[in-house]
C-alpha cells in the first residue's frame, strides 16, 4: 500500500521555479506550473498552469487547464479548459474547449475532430478497484478517501462510482498541495 501511494505521488510534478528549455514526457504525468516557464512543453496526462504562472511556450498535451498567463501555440489532444483569470495569447487546437467567465483568449481556435469527443461528453465512471489501479493505491484507501470526502465520488447505494474527469482534476489540484 505505501509503495503504491509513493509511486502515484511520483507521477506529480509541481514547478514553482523559473525554468527555461524543453519539458517532454513520454509517460503520463500530472504537471502543474506555478512559476515562470519559457520554451516547449510536450506532456502526457494532465497539465495545469496555475493562477500565478507565466508561460511563454508552445504547448502540446492531452488535457490542459490554464488559470495563469500563457503566450504561445497550444495543442490539447483531449481538452483545454481556461479558468478565470486565465489569459492566453496564441492560437489553440483542441477537440473540446471550455472557457470560464473572466478567462481571456486572444488568438484563433481550431476545433479538431476526435473520435473520443462524444464519449467525453458523457461521464466516464470508474469503480473503486479501477480508481485504485489508476492511482496505484490500495482499494481500502480509495473507500476511506471517498467516505471522508477527500476524493470526489458518487454514492450509489452501498458503493461508490468515480467520474474519471473529476479524479484527474483532483490529482492536478488537491494531491499536489
Amino acid at each position: 500500500m505505501g509503495k503504491g501511494k509513493k509511486q502515484a505521488e511520483e507521477k506529480v510534478l509541481d514547478v514553482n521555479a523559473s525554468m527555461q528549455g524543453t519539458l517532454s514526457f513520454k509517460d503520463p504525468v500530472n504537471l502543474q506550473i506555478n512559476g515562470r516557464f519559457e520554451g516547449t512543453l510536450d506532456t502526457k496526462g494532465a497539465l495545469t498552469i496555475g493562477e500565478k504562472a507565466f508561460v511563454n511556450a508552445n504547448i502540446k498535451g492531452d488535457e490542459i487547464t490554464i488559470a495563469g498567463r500563457v503566450s504561445g501555440e497550444i495543442v490539447a489532444k483531449k481538452a483545454l479548459k481556461l479558468i478565470s483569470p486565465a489569459r492566453v495569447d496564441g492560437n489553440i487546437k483542441t477537440p473540446l474547449l471550455q472557457v470560464a467567465e473572466g478567462a481571456i483568449l486572444n488568438g484563433n481556435c481550431q476545433m479538431t475532430a476526435q473520435a473520443t469527443v462524444p464519449a467525453r461528453e458523457s461521464e466516464v465512471l470508474m469503480n473503486a478497484d479501477e480508481v485504485a489501479r489508476y492511482l496505484e493505491i490500495d482499494t481500502s484507501l480509495v473507500y476511506e478517501w471517498a467516505t471522508s470526502g477527500k476524493l470526489p465520488a458518487i454514492k450509489e447505494g452501498n458503493a461508490f462510482r468515480f467520474d474519471k474527469d473529476k479524479i484527474d482534476e483532483w490529482i492536478a489540484s488537491e494531491r499536489i498541495k
